[in-house]
């Protein structure tokens, strides 16, 4: 039953994507969509054999999925919190978690290489849990908790409600300012790959499968979510998306930030990604080969690029103005 359901919705998967590919927002609602009957679906196989969820909990997904921002083809990235910490309700949601993991690899999601995933214990927890966890990972500050952390702060919730995640994100936005926390965040993000070169010249890959196409994810989209991260980290904002973070950002922000030339250039790379790369699986969906370009094309990606630098340069120019990242 299990397998034929899920592949059921491989089948929806399939036959909707076709159209859906045509435009970046139809396509992150689909993927919303099959995220939600695969959880529903790993709700009922898991209730058949240990009864229905115990208690109330909630479900988000981070990365790409978290900021409304996938291509075609995506892995998985994702988390649970349930409401009532004893070792009953953990052995629950952990066999729910890797459920709704499995659902998702069948049905098309390979799994994450990094395992955040709600069939890792580290990302499947009581909400008190949870807040233990999260301090845990500030008062370390090691560059892996900070990247837990900055992995967390893309959470959106698909199943339950917002206030689960709310609540723990304000943790850790009421610690910004301790620990150096601001500054740390900050660095964790400072290094992606350079796309031009001095002579004004793109860098495409040199060697391997790759080779002569460009890595538009780390290159092209990696300095504009990262500074709209730090971002809407400064600002406490709840938002996940690029987007939506530009959108919302503050009036004072807004007087160094041209919100609209930078919306228009990231909206405009992941429609490129979407509409140029190939997507013939999840790896090549994030390389965009430079042969395939055309000279006006080869010239929008170069200032696309351009612009995520600059912008990621003025918020870290911003950020390292502030004494302790908060007072000016």
């Amino acid at each position: 039953m299990t397998e034929c359901s899920y592949s059921q919705v491989k089948k929806h998967r399939f036959e909707r994507m076709a159209e859906a590919s045509k435009d970046h927002f139809q396509l992150n609602a689909l993927h919303d969509n099959i995220y939600k009957r695969v959880i529903q679906l790993a709700i009922e196989n898991v209730s058949k054999e240990y009864g229905p969820p115990p208690c109330s909990f909630s479900f988000f997904v981070t990365g790409s999925a978290g900021r409304l921002e996938q291509s075609i083809w995506s892995d998985q990235d994702h988390g649970l919190i349930y409401h009532h910490p004893d070792l009953d309700m953990k052995s629950y949601f952990l066999i729910l978690g890797k459920e709704i993991s499995k659902g998702l690899y069948q049905v098309g999601y390979p799994y994450c290489d990094g395992g955040v995933m709600s069939s890792n214990p580290m990302w499947c927890k009581s909400i008190s849990e949870w807040e233990v966890q999260l301090n845990r990972w500030i008062e370390e500050s090691s560059w892996e908790s900070i990247r837990y952390l900055l992995i967390f702060l893309d959470a959106r919730i698909l199943y339950g409600t917002d206030n689960d995640v709310h609540l723990l994100k304000n943790l850790i936005f009421q610690k910004v300012n301790t620990n150096q926390l601001m500054n740390k965040f900050l660095n964790n993000t400072m290094f992606y790959k350079k796309g031009i070169n001095v002579l004004g010249m793109l860098l495409p890959e040199t060697h391997g499968q790759h080779a002569g196409a460009l890595n538009i994810k780390e290159i092209g989209l990696f300095p504009y979510v990262n500074a709209l991260r730090l971002i809407a980290i400064k600002e406490k904002m709840s938002e996940t998306s690029t987007l939506l973070r530009l959108e919302s950002i503050s009036e004072t922000m807004s007087s160094v930030i041209d919100k609209p030339l930078y919306t228009k250039q990231f909206l405009k790379l992941l429609n490129y990604r979407l509409l140029l790369c190939d997507q013939t699986d999840y790896d090549s969906g994030h390389y965009l080969s430079l042969k395939r370009l055309t000279k006006e094309q080869t010239k929008d990606v170069k200032d696309m690029i351009k612009h995520g630098a600059a912008l990621f340069a003025v918020v870290r120019k911003l950020l390292e103005k502030e004494d302790s990242y908060g007072a000016k």
